[in-house]
């Protein structure tokens, strides 16, 4: 009885671990869009600043907004990918403690007969 519940909470742990890699790889993309974000609003800024873009307060004023959006984004996502990854340890952990509890048994006499 106690083998069932424990093959029963190493199931929910799988399915628990299979939503936390799909979370880390959605914070993952952010992170990259984020860089891709802030390298963008640099790159207009500069082109702003040196007058290529033109010398509007629109564009300079929304690439400083792009910017800081994307570090806001960036700080978050990683800090949220850091617990994502620290909790699917602990489940990993926990899954490896609760096979090795299983008493496992040898099926068959582990010969293996070629025809």
């Amino acid at each position: 009885m106690a083998e069932d519940s424990a093959t029963d909470e190493i199931s929910r742990l799988e399915a628990r671990l299979e939503e936390l890699a799909e979370a880390a790889e959605r914070c993952r993309k952010i992170i990259l869009v984020s860089k891709a974000a802030i390298a963008g609003g640099v790159g207009l800024l500069l082109l702003a600043m040196l007058g290529l873009f033109g010398a509007n307060a629109p564009a300079a004023l929304g690439s400083i907004a792009v910017v800081l959006g994307g570090i806001v984004s960036l700080g978050s996502n990683v800090s949220t990918l850091q617990q994502t990854t620290d909790a699917m340890s602990a489940a990993e952990l926990q899954r490896s403690e609760l096979i090795g509890e299983i008493d496992l048994r040898v099926v068959g006499d582990g010969t293996l007969k070629l025809t």
